[in-house]
């Protein structure tokens, strides 16, 4: 045997003799994979079952907020279907207090009528006359109508119609001389201006 065969002899002895070591090496590193690779995918299973459980909750969240805006909204309709028969209510019935007071006014009327078919004395028909018109007056006072008689007073065009002006010395201009019909106001709004003659400076 020549020294180059003894030399290549050794070195696949050291060869064999190596090769135990690189297996063991070869296995830990194999199982120390296997376990990282264990560990991610236990770390997966628990990132799915936190995710499922999240999108369960999100579910539960979204079921419970269409829940809440259904019966938001059936409140709502409600709510507008009340007002709408408390407007309606209310325009139908706005004159039951006014008309009950009214109608007091209406029996003295059917008595005056009735006492004067069967009177003779004109004084006691005007005088029941006279208390069935101050029990109008009072019972239009007590809703707010209040009477505009402005004789005597300076014209204001946003209570009084001029019907025409007369010319009268004894007057200051623009002064209500007469009043041929009465105006009316209801809480302070005006319902009909006082039809009146006004007096004018002489030329």
């Amino acid at each position: 045997m020549n020294k180059e065969q003894q030399e290549a002899g050794a070195e696949s002895e050291e060869i064999l003799a190596d090769a135990p070591d690189n297996a063991e090496e070869q296995e830990q590193s194999a199982a120390e994979a296997a376990g990282e690779a264990a560990a991610d995918a236990g770390e997966a299973v628990a990132d799915i079952a936190d995710a499922e459980l999240t999108v369960d909750h999100l579910k539960d969240e979204l079921e419970a907020a269409k829940d809440a805006a259904l019966r938001a909204a059936a409140e709502a309709q409600n709510a507008r279907r009340r007002a709408e028969q408390d407007v309606e209510k209310a325009r139908k019935f706005a004159l039951e207090r006014f008309s009950s007071d009214l109608l007091s006014v209406v029996d003295n009327l059917e008595r005056a009528l009735q006492s004067a078919a069967e009177a003779e004395d004109a004084a006691a028909i005007a005088e029941g006359v006279d208390l069935t018109l101050r029990g109008l007056m009072d019972a239009l006072k007590k809703h707010g109508v209040e009477a505009v008689d402005p004789a005597g007073e300076p014209f204001d065009p946003q209570l009084h119609q001029a019907m025409t002006m007369v010319p009268n010395p004894d007057m200051e201009p623009n002064t209500v001389m007469d009043v041929m019909q009465k105006g009316y106001t209801l809480n302070g709004r005006l319902l009909r201006p006082a039809m009146v003659v006004v007096s004018k400076g002489t030329d």
